[in-house]
C-alpha cells in the first residue's frame, strides 16, 4: 500500500505543478497522514497550500466552519460533514482545491449503521461543486487509515 501511496503522491504533484492549482486538506480519521504524504515531495510548497487536522468536533467547527447543528443531526461521519469539512478548507485558505477525510478507522467507535471502516471523503474547487463519497474499507485501524488516502488521491486526480 505504501508504494501505491508514494505513486499517487508523485502524479498527484505532477498533476497539480503542471496546472499550477494548490491543494488543502481537511483530515479527521486520517490524523494528517494525506498531508504527511502529500508534503513528503521536495517542491510540494509549490502546490500544498494548507492542512486541517480536526480530529474533535470543535476543531471542526472553529477551524472549518462545520455547523454545530449538522454534527448534531448527521455525525461527525457523514456525507454533510465531509462536505461542509472540504468547502470549509477551501473557504479558510488559498487553495483552488480541497480534500475531506471523516470517518471511524477503529477499532473501536463502530455500530451498525455506522461500522469500523466507514470513511466519507469530500473534493471541493473553486471551479467545480463539491462531491462526497462512501467507503467502507476492511482492515484494522492502519489499513484503513491508509486506504483513505489511497481512495482521495485516486478520486483528486479523476478530477484533475
Amino acid at each position: 500500500m505504501i508504494e501505491t501511496i508514494k505513486m499517487l503522491v508523485l502524479e498527484t504533484a505532477k498533476k497539480l505543478k503542471a496546472t499550477g492549482l494548490t491543494l488543502a486538506t481537511a483530515e479527521s480519521c486520517t490524523g494528517g497522514g494525506l498531508s504527511y504524504w502529500l508534503t513528503s515531495v521536495p517542491g510540494s510548497s509549490d502546490w500544498f497550500e494548507r492542512g486541517f487536522i480536526t480530529y474533535s468536533n470543535a476543531a471542526k467547527i472553529e477551524m472549518l466552519n462545520v455547523n454545530a447543528q449538522t454534527l448534531e443531526e448527521f455525525g461527525a461521519v457523514s456525507e454533510e460533514t465531509a462536505r461542509e469539512m472540504a468547502e470549509g478548507a477551501l473557504q479558510n485558505s488559498h487553495a483552488h482545491l480541497a480534500i475531506a477525510i471523516t470517518g471511524i478507522a477503529g477499532p473501536d467507535g463502530g455500530s451498525a449503521e455506522k461500522p469500523v471502516g466507514t470513511v466519507w471523503m469530500a473534493w471541493s474547487g473553486k471551479n467545480f461543486n463539491t462531491i462526497a463519497h462512501l467507503n467502507v474499507f476492511k482492515g484494522d485501524r492502519q489499513d484503513v487509515r491508509l486506504a483513505s488516502i489511497v481512495k482521495a488521491m485516486e478520486t483528486l486526480l479523476g478530477l484533475l
